[in-house]
């Protein structure tokens, strides 16, 4: 497996100087902060009055994880978008340590002086790199419980990486029980393709149904789990009271999926 860059010619500058990325534009609707890369998609949200908070529901289900491994050790992010991943991590998994991974200098500049996002500290790191690098990256491999991957450009029709090759990169890089989560959103004729791309690096791949603007959440086990929905209930409690994440609408979705599965078996 490669994942090098010498079919591409000519060879791109990496990082890209920030004049080459995308605008960063912002949008204020009813007390939310919207971020933009120059178009009208939204690629993140904060709302004012709780920066701490995930505003968008997409964005919640990204931390479904949490039903399977409540205290990580080392939480990857692929795509900064506004920070809300890499801040509500930050701040609400204390004994977490957390990457984040962002190409555009603009985007890592704006979430620092607009979204909240905090200096790096002995917890946070934000690397201002592409992530098929860091994925690639030996030095990397084995070492993150959770990978997030959120990476899109800013006509956000698919995702930038979405090929086996890219997913078995991740798969390297988490531990032997880690997990992926990965937003599915573009045109829907794609959808398949990323989870077959998915499949074949992983040991099982579930999704969440289809929430607005049509994004869909998957989530991939490098070793499938042992799934009692009793317990996932339980945990979806828990995780409703310490973290006001609506961690149930998770386990009904994922039950959705197991009879859908099933029944297409």
């Amino acid at each position: 497996m490669s994942l090098d860059r010498s079919n591409q010619q000519p060879a791109p500058e990496f990082p890209p100087p920030a004049s080459s990325c995308p605008e960063v534009t912002l949008s204020e609707h009813e007390g939310v902060l919207y971020l933009h890369l120059g178009t009208e998609w939204i690629q993140g949200a904060m709302r004012l009055a709780r920066p701490d908070a995930i505003e968008i529901e997409y964005v919640q289900q990204m931390m479904m994880w949490l039903l399977f491994q409540p205290q990580p050790s080392h939480v990857v992010q692929l795509g900064l978008g506004a920070g809300a991943l890499t801040r509500f991590c930050h701040r609400r998994l204390p004994d977490t340590r957390v990457t984040a991974v962002e190409l555009n200098q603009r985007v890592i500049d704006i979430c620092r002086s607009t979204f909240a996002l905090p200096a790096d500290d002995a917890r946070l790191s934000v690397l201002r790199m592409d992530a098929l690098d860091f994925v690639a990256d030996p030095a990397n491999h084995g070492s993150a419980d959770v990978l997030q991957v959120d990476l899109y450009d800013a006509a956000a029709r698919a995702p930038v990486l979405d090929t086996p090759e890219f997913y078995h990169a991740c798969a390297d890089c988490l531990s032997a029980d880690g997990m992926l989560t990965a937003n599915l959103f573009g045109d829907q004729v794609n959808y398949a393709q990323s989870l077959r791309a998915l499949e074949d690096a992983f040991d099982a791949v579930a999704w969440l149904p289809v929430v607005h603007d049509a994004n869909v959440v998957a989530i991939a086990f490098k070793q499938a789990p042992q799934i009692d929905f009793a317990t996932l209930y339980r945990r979806a409690g828990v995780i409703r009271r310490m973290l006001n994440l609506p961690a149930q609408t998770w386990v009904d979705g994922l039950k959705s999926w197991m009879r859908q599965d099933q029944d297409d078996a």
